[in-house]
């Protein structure tokens, strides 16, 4: 792992029932195409949590509640070296998720999360916490 500096990300495990939400990367962005726990970039003045709710709401227009960290990983990109925190939580009732800046986004098994192309550092979460 190189010397530079290490990117806080949070990533959402939205839980409704046995399924959760993920979504396609836009194409035009880094890793377009790819899927992932949406989720990103911890501002300094943020814990993760309060960082989970605003991307949630920039995101997916999804209001979520509860929140317990599952598991985090650092992994080094070409372009940067991010420690993606992965979070579960819930939609408030009432809340539906909206597809703002993905390409799509689904409800997916464990099962079904194994035939989709995850970004790197989500697919290393997704093979220890759903093996």
């Amino acid at each position: 792992m190189s010397d530079e500096k290490i990117i806080d990300v949070v990533g959402a495990i939205i839980k409704d029932g046995g399924r959760y939400l993920v979504g396609q990367r836009a194409a035009h962005k880094t890793q377009g195409g790819l899927w992932e726990f949406m989720g990103g970039k911890i501002e300094p003045d943020e814990t993760p949590d309060q960082a989970l709710v605003r991307e949630c709401r920039e995101e997916l227009a999804l209001e979520i509640e509860g929140g317990r960290i599952i598991d985090s990983v650092v992994h080094e990109y070409p372009e940067k070296t991010i420690r993606l925190i992965l979070i579960e939580c819930r939609p408030k009732e009432g809340s539906a998720p909206k597809a703002l800046e993905h390409q799509q986004i689904r409800w997916v098994t464990p099962a079904e999360m194994a035939a989709l192309d995850f970004a790197p550092a989500d697919r290393e979460l997704i093979d220890r916490i759903f093996p």
